[in-house]
């Protein structure tokens, strides 16, 4: 379980609030108005964020004091982060050794990974030559070599046309079950959250509010969702 005890993450000077419980393996939509705090929420967990009071905590360990690559989570942009002078196998080795000093077996864990999101063959080929989805999936690929517990998504799919997002979002939503990684995945779409989220984390006015049930949240919107959906 990923629990917030009495959290204040300090982004700068804007501090979020959160007092809430992830379970296991669940997908866990963040929603709210842009400036709200939900990438502050995903920093807070990676370590890219001090806490000003309380404690993060995965299966009851403490993550304060724990370096953010000492820390079992995995994180995704929304550029992808993907550097166009390497290949995409390269891109996802940075995944297992940011020198890219790898084994054979490690070379073996990343062609397996670029074939389960779909892009066998493609490993060689730089960013450059590959379409918008294509790299996306290389991002996500090196997301999967780091066999971390906890997948933090910074709308890493927002500049992706409807469908190819589906794709990924359907993609994102298999690998969850095959590798029973906790995701934490911010979006402005409320029809990302309904397409794969268990449940949704609605933050705003600086607090991060437990999370509901997603096809309940929507039923019954509290008001501070209905201010952010508008009509939608």
């Amino acid at each position: 379980m990923l629990k917030f005890d009495d959290c204040t993450i300090d982004n700068g000077g804007f501090h979020l609030a959160a007092d809430l419980s992830v379970y296991t393996g669940r997908i866990v939509a963040v929603i709210g108005p842009s400036g709200g705090g939900k990438t502050t929420l995903l920093e807070g967990v990676a370590g890219f964020l001090p806490l000003t009071s309380g404690e993060i905590t995965w299966n009851a360990n403490p993550l304060s004091g724990t370096e953010p690559g000492q820390r079992p989570v995995a994180m995704l942009f929304q550029d992808g982060n993907l550097f166009p002078h390497l290949t995409a196998a390269q891109n996802v080795g940075l995944g297992l050794d940011p020198r890219l000093r790898l084994s054979p077996e490690d070379k073996t864990r990343i062609d397996a990974a670029l074939t389960r999101v779909g892009l066998e063959g493609l490993g060689p080929r730089k960013p450059g030559a590959l379409s918008g989805g294509q790299r996306a999936r290389v991002a996500l690929a090196r997301l999967m070599v780091q066999h971390r517990e906890i997948f933090l998504l910074d709308e890493p799919f927002a500049a992706l046309g409807p469908a190819l997002k589906t794709e990924m979002l359907d993609l994102v939503a298999e690998l969850t079950r095959e590798t029973g990684a906790t995701v934490l995945m911010v979006s402005h779409e409320p029809d990302d959250a309904r397409r794969v989220a268990d449940e949704v984390i609605l933050v705003t006015g600086g607090k991060a509010h437990p999370p509901v049930a997603t096809d309940r949240l929507f039923a019954d919107p509290p008001e501070a969702l209905r201010a952010y959906l508008g009509d939608a």
